[in-house]
C-alpha cells in the first residue's frame, strides 16, 4: 500500500477514536474527514461530497417527511392508541408491540417509530409497576427486526442499495431482503419472549424515579355532540387504560358519577374529570370532540386548531389571578388562552377545574395561540411561562390522504414502477402539497445530522476503494481464512461488520465496509 492508502486507514482510526471519546459529533467527524481527503488529494472534491447526491441518502430524507406526515395527521397515534388497549403484563406488551411495531418499521424509519411508542411504553410500565428496563430494549429491537424485512425498512438497506447501483449492479427489490429478514424476525421475536426476557434487568429504581418526577394535573373535559366517544362505554373508549391518566368522575347534568364503572356509557354533554401527567393529557387532547370544559367558546374544528400550542404558566404572588376562580378569571378574554388543567404541588385539588381558586405557585396547563409565550414571558402575573414541546394539533381531516399517499408509495416501490428515490420524494412532496404536514414541519422532521453523517461517510468508503486499502484488507481476510473456504471468509467479514457497528453508526459502517465486501 502507498502513502494515500495508509493515510486513509489512519483517518479511519482517528474517526473511530473521535467517536469513541465523543470528541465531536458524527456528522462533523465524517465531514471533516471528507474535507481532509480532498485537501490532500486522496480523492477529488466531487468524490468527497458525492454522497450528498446518493439515491439512498435522498430516499432516507424523503421517508423522514413521509413518517412525519403520518404522525401529524394522527395515523400513527391512532395505531398506538389501540395497541395498549388491555395489556396487563410484559409478555402481552411484547406480543402487541411485535404485532404493530415490526410491520410499521418494515416500511418506516425506525427512529420515528421508537420515538412514537416510547412515551406510552414508559407510562404503561409506570401504571403496571413494571420496570422500564424490561420493556424499552425490546421496543428498540422489535423496530430493528422490522427494518430487515424490506428495502426501505432501515436506512442502511437504502445506503447499500445506492452503493450497489453506483457500481453498476441491479438495485434490490422492495421485498427482496425479506427472504432473510422474515425468518430473522421470527427467531429474534421468539428469543425476546423466552431467553431474552429472562436476561432483561429489573431496575426498580427507574420506576421510583418515574414516580418521583411525575406532576399530576387535574383536568375537566367536555364530550361534545360530535365526539366519537358518544355512545361508547368507558372501557370501549379506552379511557380506563390511558397511561398515567385516571378518570375520577363523570359529571352528568349536575350529578356526579364516581367511581366510574367500565361499562358506564358516555353521553354528549358529559364532563369527564381526570388526573394525570402532561404526556397523557396530550394524548387526550388528540381525541376529536373532547374539549376543555372550562372554556365554552372552545373551537373544535381542525383548521382552527392549527395555530394552537400547549403552554405551562406558574401563577405569581402578585398575579391578579390569585383568589379568583378560573371561570371568574375569564382567560379567553384576558389572555387569549384556554385553561386545560391545573396542578397544585403537594396536594390534589378536589374541586372542579372551573371552581378552583388560584393560589401563588399553581401551574396552569393552557392551550394558547402561537405567540403566547413571547407575549407573556415577562408578564408579572406569572413566575414562568414555557411551551410544551412535542405537541402540535393533529390534521385529522387529512388522515385519509396521508394513508393514500403512503399506500401509493408502497405500490410504486413494490412493482418498481419508478425508481425508489423518485417514489419516496414524490410521497414526501405529496404529504406537503395535500396539507398532511406543513412545509416548515416537513423540513424540521428531517434528521439532518443523520443525513450529513451518512453522506460524508461515503468519502471514506471511496478513499478505501480508490487507494487499494479495501482490497488489501479483503486479501488479508481471504488469506487468513482460505484454509476453511469462502464461507469462513464471509463469516469473518460479517464479524468485522458487527464489531464496526458497535463503534460507529451502522450506516457509516456499511459505507466503509462496502468496498471491502465488494
Amino acid at each position: 500500500m502507498d502513502f494515500s492508502a495508509w493515510f486513509t486507514l489512519a483517518l479511519v482510526v482517528v474517526v473511530f477514536i473521535v467517536l469513541l471519546k465523543d470528541i465531536a459529533p458524527p456528522d462533523i467527524a465524517f465531514l471533516g474527514t471528507a474535507a481532509l481527503l480532498a485537501l490532500f488529494g486522496v480523492i477529488t472534491p466531487t468524490e468527497a461530497f458525492a454522497g450528498f447526491s446518493n439515491h439512498g441518502v435522498l430516499t432516507i430524507g424523503a421517508l423522514f417527511v413521509v413518517a412525519a406526515g403520518l404522525r401529524a395527521t394522527g395515523v400513527l397515534d391512532q395505531i398506538g392508541h389501540y395497541l395498549f388497549g388491555k395489556v396487563e403484563d410484559d409478555s402481552g406488551l411484547f406480543a402487541k408491540l411485535g404485532f404493530v411495531v415490526v410491520p410499521m418499521s418494515a416500511f418506516l424509519n425506525n427512529t420515528p417509530i421508537v420515538a412514537m411508542f416510547l412515551p406510552p411504553t414508559i407510562e404503561w410500565a409506570r401504571r403496571n409497576r413494571v420496570s422500564p428496563s424490561r420493556v424499552l430494549l425490546p421496543l428498540s429491537y422489535l423496530a430493528i427486526f422490522g427494518g430487515t424485512c424490506t428495502l426501505i425498512g432501515t436506512s442502511t438497506n437504502l445506503v447499500v442499495d445506492g452503493l450497489m447501483q453506483e457500481q453498476g449492479m441491479v438495485g434490490m427489490g422492495l421485498f427482496e431482503v425479506g427472504a432473510l429478514g422474515v425468518p430473522y424476525v421470527a427467531i429474534g421475536y421468539i428469543y425476546l419472549l423466552t431467553l431474552g426476557k429472562r436476561l432483561l434487568p429489573d431496575r426498580k429504581e427507574l420506576l421510583e424515579q418515574l414516580d418521583d418526577s411525575r406532576r399530576d394535573y387535574l383536568l375537566e373535559m367536555l364530550v361534545s355532540p360530535e365526539c366519537r366517544l358518544v355512545g361508547q362505554t368507558v372501557e370501549q373508549a379506552g379511557l380506563r387504560n390511558l397511561p398515567a391518566l385516571f378518570l375520577i368522575e363523570v359529571d352528568r347534568e349536575g350529578e356526579s358519577i364516581g367511581p366510574v364503572a367500565p361499562d358506564e356509557v358516555l353521553r354528549a354533554g358529559d364532563r369527564l374529570v381526570f388526573t394525570g401527567v402532561v404526556s397523557s393529557i396530550i394524548e387526550l387532547e388528540k381525541i376529536p370532540g373532547l374539549v376543555p370544559a372550562v372554556d365554552p367558546t372552545y373551537e373544535v374544528a381542525s383548521f382552527a386548531e392549527r395555530g394552537r400550542r400547549l403552554c405551562e404558566a406558574v401563577v405569581s404572588q402578585s398575579s391578579p389571578l390569585v383568589g379568583c376562580s378560573i371561570r371568574e378569571a375569564d382567560f379567553r378574554a384576558t389572555y387569549g388562552a384556554a385553561v386545560v388543567a391545573v396542578h397544585r404541588g403537594g396536594s390534589r385539588v378536589e374541586k372542579k377545574v372551573g371552581d378552583i381558586r388560584l393560589r401563588p405557585g399553581d401551574t396552569l396547563l393552557l392551550q394558547t395561540g402561537a405567540h403566547f409565550v413571547r407575549a407573556h414571558r415577562n408578564n408579572p402575573a406569572f413566575y414562568l411561562v414555557s411551551s410544551i414541546s412535542g405537541w402540535r394539533p393533529l390534521r385529522r381531516e387529512r388522515a385519509s390522504l396521508a394513508v393514500l399517499v403512503f399506500l401509493g408509495l408502497i405500490i410504486l416501490m413494490s412493482f418498481q414502477i419508478v425508481p425508489t428515490v423518485v417514489a419516496a420524494v414524490s410521497a414526501a412532496v405529496g404529504m406537503v402539497v395535500l396539507g398532511c404536514i406543513s412545509s416548515g414541519d416537513a423540513r424540521r422532521s428531517i434528521e439532518w445530522q443523520v443525513l450529513i453523517t451518512i453522506a460524508a461517510a461515503f468519502a471514506l468508503g471511496t478513499a478505501l476503494q480508490k487507494t487499494g486499502a479495501a482490497s488489501s484488507i479483503a486479501n488479508l481476510v481471504v488469506d487468513y481464512t482460505s484454509v476453511w473456504g469462502p464461507l469462513a471468509a464471509l463469516a469473518a467479514f460479517y464479524i468485522v461488520v458487527s464489531v464496526f457497528t458497535e463503534l460507529i453508526t451502522n450506516n457509516a459502517a456499511a459505507v466503509l465496509l462496502f468496498p471491502i465486501g465488494l
